[in-house]
């Protein structure tokens, strides 16, 4: 059975804590994200205490972290979704996350599809690149406007048998 959210995020802590993806612009739009979306679970007084510049992004994250494991599954849930949200990047390269697609530790290395290959499980199927859906409708449209000008062209065309050509 799946990990509740809650234990998901005891296991992905030290990960989150150690990454250095989550500088203090990406925690502060994390908070803001869970204090205005979700007031029950980050109150304004505590949004302003995860916000001080004052105090060092490790410390206001490690807090944060233990604040949010601490009022339960909800909460837990909603900073993976603003993680989600807000640095897709670090929320696909979670521990919880890496093995539930089986990829194992060799996940790190980065090749040309690597993004689509960690959101969709496979390589080569991001959208925007050449082996993606937009560009295969580009081209199945492509082939049926030929083949519709060709059809239509080819009953315009007159064609003589060579005794028709013998008068001309």
């Amino acid at each position: 059975m799946a990990d509740s959210y809650h234990q998901q995020l005891l296991k992905d802590s030290e990960f989150l804590q150690n990454d250095k993806r989550l500088d203090s612009d990406l925690v502060d739009k994390l908070v803001l994200q869970l204090n205005r979306i979700y007031p029950q679970i980050l109150s304004d007084k505590e949004a302003q205490k995860f916000r001080n510049l004052g105090v060092p992004t490790s410390l206001r994250l490690t807090q944060l972290l233990a604040h949010l494991q601490a009022k339960g599954e909800e909460a837990c849930y909603e900073l993976y979704r603003a993680l989600h949200i807000h640095a897709e990047d670090v929320y696909f390269s979670l521990p919880t996350r890496v093995s539930r697609r089986g990829e194992g530790p060799q996940c790190g290395k980065l090749t040309a599809h690597s993004g689509s290959q960690q959101a969709y499980g496979h390589p080569g199927f991001a959208l925007g690149g050449r082996n993606g859906g937009a560009f295969h409708i580009a081209r199945l449209f492509t082939l049926a406007g030929g083949v519709g000008n060709h059809l239509f062209n080819v009953g315009d065309t007159v064609v003589r048998s060579p005794s028709q050509n013998n008068g001309v």
